[in-house]
């Protein structure tokens, strides 16, 4: 018999849902879901395989990385995008009727009550306990991350554990103490009942628990302010959690941070658990991994260069502030610096290879080809393959408006971007979310996995934990895990802007001795220290807003570090409950019980 279509006022939608395929499926349609396909071995299979469909939302559209990483004091508006002015300004834009938010919250609860429903009917079947068991932990790490989302980002959210066969009006707030007390008992079941292994990547394990399980101790006795439930063992309970996987053995780190970045390297040794996309847009659910488009910075329209798909569709989303190129960083020593963003640009464009010629501005020559520069008059400046766009960060000290400064740049065979040509245009694109696999130029779906933990996010969480119990010792050991391979290492060559800009000397030794911490290092002001050595780690992996409002200091480092975050304001460490939840809300309370503060 077919299942009835089952409603939830909330969420206005079917619950059980097949519409997403994942990478472990094969490419044909999907399973029609029936209450007796729950019977069977495979039926169980396919409802997990649907309920993860819910984790790709975050990235099929501007989502998460409008959520957490605009308006942070890593990254700031580029040139174009809509949710500017509420998400990186903080103006009244970011009110109850802002679309992404209700997308979020119809998404995650959806979610949550597919997971509801096949974890119920999953304990009413008669398959074996082992399958049941399995079965049951993987739906409770998938209800706790979607748990885990909203109320970081939402604070008090309706909690519901149990699948419901009728429409409901009657949803109330639970107290953030009891969203985590249930995510906690979510994620430790799983973290007990999943194996330690899968055949297919994209699925949860025990290792994959035990690090979200890390992250939430973390976030719940990060609060000082808030109410939380935090406990006074949350800090063991993350050392012990975050330890679990790096003791396991079963995770390494890559050798070298930019081959985190390769395409070829998916499900790399240092992934623990990653939400799976793949290249044929037709199985891409409604989206695919939209995150290619939102992080890169315009280059079609300089010489020598066309759009493709090697360098990416530039929506021109995200900048990086000042705090992230000039303050966080060690650029001498630190090698993710710039291993973290594209610097260079080859020409591709033949019809558009530009000539040495002279230059003028409002009638001024300023510019003047000089023969024993090489700069021959007529002749090309460059070819294809070689460069045609160059960022650094050279500071010349010239306004970037005057004519000296276009006579600086005229005496470049390339384009050059130094420092103070940095705009909200013009910027060194982040890479980590390059995806040169899709099947066209103007193709949106990407099929790159969104990696949502890390060995080296382990590492940190381990670290900060020590840290917080005031074991720097241990502290300094973690971290100078993820600075060895942050450092150049013996024999690579290091970017040549070090040696030309910043300084240093143009050889191959290692920096790690530079790089690596003390103890006595961390004993300032160690969450700052540790919030920073996050932005260098996971700078853009779409984290930052939760990791300032997880230690209370969304309001500070925002309102320092960002310029354009004009109308931040204290409550906006939390967003506002979408209108139509509450419109739907019969009984509804009083606005301040269903609202969020500064939102009504």
């Amino acid at each position: 018999m077919k299942m009835k279509s089952i409603y939830c006022y909330m969420l206005a939608g079917l619950m059980l849902t097949t519409s997403s395929c994942s990478s472990w499926l094969s490419e044909d349609d999907a399973p029609v879901m029936s209450y007796d396909y729950y019977e069977t071995e495979a039926g169980v299979d396919a409802a997990i395989i649907a309920a993860y469909g819910f984790l790709r939302w975050g990235v099929g559209g501007e989502r998460y990385n409008v959520l957490n990483e605009l308006g942070t004091d890593l990254f700031t508006e580029g040139e174009d995008g809509v949710y500017r002015e509420s998400f990186n300004k903080y103006a009244t834009q970011l009110n109850p009727d802002v679309d992404i938010l209700y997308d979020l919250w119809a998404n995650h609860y959806k979610g949550i009550s597919d997971a509801n429903i096949a974890m119920q009917k999953i304990m009413e079947s008669s398959l074996s306990e082992s399958v049941k068991s399995k079965g049951y932990a993987e739906m409770q790490f998938i209800r706790a991350f979607l748990y885990f989302d909203l109320v970081q980002h939402f604070g008090r959210i309706p909690l519901v554990t149990e699948g419901s066969f009728d429409i409901r009006t009657d949803f109330k707030r639970a107290s953030v103490a009891d969203v985590y007390k249930q995510i906690i008992s979510d994620l430790r079941n799983a973290a007990e009942a999943l194996p330690d292994k899968v055949a297919n990547k994209g699925r949860a394990t025990c290792y994959s628990a035990s690090h979200l399980l890390a992250k939430v101790y973390l976030t719940r006795g990060s609060a000082i302010a808030d109410a939380r439930g935090q406990q006074s063992t949350d800090m063991d309970s993350t050392l012990y959690y975050a330890e679990k996987v790096i003791n396991s053995g079963a995770y390494q780190l890559m050798d070298n941070f930019s081959s985190l970045w390769d395409l070829k390297n998916q499900g790399n040794s240092e992934v623990i658990f990653a939400v799976q996309f793949t290249t044929n847009p037709l199985f891409n659910g409604n989206d695919g991994n939209k995150q290619h488009l939102f992080w890169l910075s315009w280059y079609e329209d300089q010489p020598g260069m066309l759009r493709d798909i090697e360098n990416g569709r530039p929506y021109r989303r995200h900048v990086a502030t000042k705090k992230t190129m000039e303050e966080l960083f060690d650029h001498l020593h630190d090698s993710r610096f710039y291993k973290s963003f594209k610097w260079v640009y080859y020409a591709n464009n033949e019809k558009t290879l530009p000539k040495w010629e002279p230059l003028s501005f409002d009638g001024t020559v300023y510019f003047t080809p000089d023969p024993a520069k090489g700069q021959v008059a007529g002749d090309l400046k460059f070819h294809l393959g070689d460069t045609a766009i160059y960022y650094t960060m050279q500071k010349t000290g010239l306004d970037p408006n005057s004519n000296e400064m276009r006579k600086f740049r005229a005496n470049y065979n390339y384009t050059y971007f130094p420092r103070e040509m940095h705009s909200i245009r013009y910027f060194p694109a982040l890479v980590k979310w390059l995806d040169n696999n899709r099947t066209s130029i103007g193709e949106e779906k990407g099929g790159r996995e969104w990696v949502r933990m890390r060995l080296a996010e382990t590492y940190l969480l381990a670290a900060e934990a020590a840290g917080r119990k005031g074991d720097f010792d241990k502290a300094a050991e973690y971290i100078n895990v993820v600075r060895k391979r942050a450092a150049w290492a013996e024999g690579e060559q290091k970017d040549q802007q070090i040696w030309l800009f910043e300084g240093g000397t143009n050889n191959t030794q290692s920096t790690y001795d530079a790089l690596k911490v003390t103890p006595a290092d961390l004993q300032g002001d160690f969450v700052a220290f540790m919030l920073d050595e996050r932005g260098r780690e996971l700078l853009g992996e779409i984290n930052r807003w939760e990791d300032l409002n997880r230690c209370e200091l969304l309001y500070d480092w925002v309102k320092r570090y960002n310029p354009d975050a004009l109308y931040i304001k204290p409550y906006h460490k939390l967003r506002p409950i979408p209108q139509k939840h509450i419109d739907r809300l019969n009984p509804v309370g009083e606005i301040s019980e269903e609202q969020n503060e500064g939102y009504y």
